[in-house]
């Protein structure tokens, strides 16, 4: 899948790692990137053309799919963090999870299948290291995440048939509006579209972004302590 020349559609492209990606996609060369969001009028980026779109009303999947009957590239990155567990947490918000990350996902590549069918084209999941790894506090967004990984792996031997490139992004922690507040070492958005935008290029099935997802997903073979040592000690 090459960039240049290509017409591109990024979900969430208001801020975060979608802006960059809307940014980058430009700046290679893509002959057209629609900049999606619930508010379009908030996305200012010179050079691209700012769409309606929110992920979890099937319409509105269904006019931007009308709306962009072009797209040979198609980055699914909006998502949410509710910080939610599943025992305790509002039902409310788990739901709103599973609708954004899994359905909201599934909905795009329905609508957006046939329109990349002619040119094969290409479609970016962003994924995260959560979707292998529970964590206490947002067990609703790993478990969402998780789904959105099956869903990203099935859909790409759906997909095989006429030629589309289905890729897996995942990544840790990245400094986006999402993770305020939190401590430690936060990837840089910028550098986080930059390896989704090469793996596509690549033809690469999976992106791992940064050393723990590398990490956490070697220790998927082997048993669950390796993941969660305070459960085996104690």
């Amino acid at each position: 899948m090459k960039i240049a020349g290509s017409t591109a559609l990024v979900t969430g492209s208001n801020r975060g790692i979608g802006r960059h990606f809307v940014q980058q996609l430009i700046e290679r060369g893509a002959a057209k990137v629609y900049a999606t969001a619930r508010r379009p009028e908030l996305i200012d980026l010179p050079g691209a053309e700012p769409l309606r779109l929110d992920i979890t009303d099937p319409a509105s999947v269904r006019a931007a799919a009308e709306a962009a009957p072009d797209v040979t590239l198609l980055i699914n990155n909006a998502g949410i963090a509710t910080y939610t567990n599943l025992l305790t947490g509002d039902p409310e918000n788990i739901r709103r999870e599973m609708d954004t990350h899994f359905y909201g996902t599934l909905e795009m590549i329905r609508a957006f299948a046939p329109v990349l069918a002619p040119a094969g084209g290409a479609i970016l999941n962003v994924l995260s290291v959560l979707s292998w790894l529970s964590h206490d506090g947002a067990n609703a967004y790993s478990a969402a995440k998780a789904a959105q990984w099956s869903l990203t792996n099935g859909v790409r031997l759906e997909l095989a048939a006429q030629g589309t490139q289905v890729t897996g992004m995942h990544l840790g922690g990245a400094a986006t509006d999402m993770m305020a507040g939190f401590d430690g070492d936060l990837l840089d958005p910028a550098d986080v579209a930059r390896a989704g935008l090469d793996g596509i290029e690549e033809g690469r099935l999976e992106v791992l972004v940064d050393d723990a997802s590398a990490q956490v997903k070697a220790a998927l073979a082997e048993d669950p302590s390796r993941l969660y040592p305070h459960l085996a000690a104690s």
